[in-house]
């Protein structure tokens, strides 16, 4: 899978891409990351990407023209069909039902934004999609433009070291995941579940089904509404709302 980030501060991805699982996924072929500094497309010897809002205002707003002959010179004619996303707070929410949907093309551009935002012609003419990781401001997108590749990365076959480790995390079926334990069994007076002891892999499995819902309960009872339940899982959430 390809990315191209179009970005005014590409020294910011180097330290977090060569880290963990985006450095294996790289080495191994699964990723391609290409950083696009936007200053290079711009044509004055300054190199201004912003200029003052037209009307008046606070703060600066990203001008057009370098970031169009950005997208246009590394793009080109393969452009058509390739979701080009603007990340920006009025874009649709990234939930990890967008990563999987996201994940499934092979090439995504992201075009990431500072100052007070962009002029509203590349939104309207160059960008296919609009993606916000929140509802808060933050100075630019290059964190959001990380947290895409990590977590479109993770959906890959062969990106993570377990098969079916994207599988269980949290929000991937729509909950929150079950609770984890590991050695030692004992610490400060507080036990591992023995049922994760016994070695009834049936039984740890309805366990942790179980103990996922019940978190989703308490914590993200909204998720719930768009989760996919067995008849078995809303009988035992009817049973833990009727005891509590």
């Amino acid at each position: 899978m390809q990315f191209d980030v179009f970005t005014l501060l590409p020294e910011v991805f180097p330290a977090y891409l060569e880290s963990s699982i985006l450095q294996r996924a790289r080495q191994s072929g699964l990723i391609n990351v290409r950083l696009h500094n936007i200053r290079d497309w711009a044509s004055d010897k300054h190199h201004t990407t912003d200029d003052t809002p037209f009307g008046g205002g606070g703060g600066m707003v990203m001008k057009p023209e370098p970031i169009f002959a950005a997208v246009e010179s590394v793009l080109g004619p393969a452009r058509d069909g390739l979701p080009i996303i603007m990340l920006t707070p009025q874009g649709r929410v990234f939930t990890q039902t967008v990563a999987r949907e996201l994940s499934a093309h092979e090439h995504i551009a992201l075009i990431c934004g500072r100052y007070e935002g962009f002029d509203e012609r590349i939104r309207t003419n160059l960008v296919t999609d609009e993606i916000s990781i929140g509802d808060y401001v933050l100075t630019g997108g290059e964190l959001p433009a990380l947290i895409l590749i990590d977590a479109l990365t993770r959906l890959l076959p062969g990106a993570l070291g377990d098969p079916t480790g994207a599988e269980d995390d949290s929000h991937a079926s729509g909950l929150l995941e079950y609770p984890h334990y590991t050695r030692p069994p004992e610490f400060r007076g507080q036990s591992v579940p023995e049922i994760l002891l016994s070695g009834d892999h049936a039984k740890i499995n309805q366990w942790r089904r179980e103990q996922s819902l019940l978190r989703t309960l308490q914590r993200r009872p909204d998720l719930l509404n768009k989760a996919e339940l067995s008849d078995k899982d809303r009988k035992f959430i009817e049973t833990l709302t009727r005891n509590s």
